[in-house]
C-alpha cells in the first residue's frame, strides 16, 4: 500500500486545523464566549468525517 505525498499533506493539514480549532475552543471557553466555543467545536467535529473520507480514498488508491 503506497502512500502519496499529497494525501499525507492533506491529512497533516486536517490534523493542524484540528489542533487550531481545539486550541481556539478552549480559549473561548475560558473567556466564557460560549457561542464561539460551539462554533469551533462544530468545526472540529466536521473535520473528522473529512479526514475519514480522505483516508479511505487513499487506502483504496
Amino acid at each position: 500500500m503506497k502512500r502519496s505525498y499529497l494525501g499525507v499533506l492533506i491529512l497533516s493539514v486536517i490534523l493542524f486545523l484540528n489542533i487550531i480549532f481545539t486550541q481556539k475552543m478552549v480559549h473561548q471557553y475560558f473567556y466564557e464566549n460560549y457561542v464561539n466555543t460551539l462554533i469551533f467545536c462544530g468545526l472540529n467535529i466536521m473535520l473528522f468525517p473529512v479526514a475519514w473520507v480522505v483516508y479511505k480514498k487513499l487506502k483504496k488508491a
